[in-house]
């Protein structure tokens, strides 16, 4: 989400947390495919998504895109602040 390479590098993070995939719920909105969806993230903004939106349910039902993410108020301010640092 900010670009930036840092020594730690990259981890992955699921779009819908693993612990939903077996969730009823999950299963009828979104295709395997969808559940399995993953991005690159510094290790800055993975632990500052899973800090501001410490529910898992919770991201995989309303944070599940980059997009949304990005418009949650808390995460979007700290990927502007974290790009400015090295």
């Amino acid at each position: 989400m900010c670009g930036r390479l840092t020594r730690r590098g990259t981890t992955e993070h699921h779009l819908i947390p693993r612990r939903c995939h077996r969730n009823k719920w999950f299963k009828k909105r979104f295709t395997r495919a969808q559940m399995q969806r993953t991005i690159s993230l510094c290790h800055d903004c993975h632990q500052a998504i899973h800090r501001f939106v410490p529910r898992e349910k919770d991201l995989g039902r309303y944070h599940n895109t980059v997009a949304t993410l990005m418009e949650h108020e808390q995460i979007g301010r700290f990927v502007a602040w974290v790009r400015d640092r090295k």
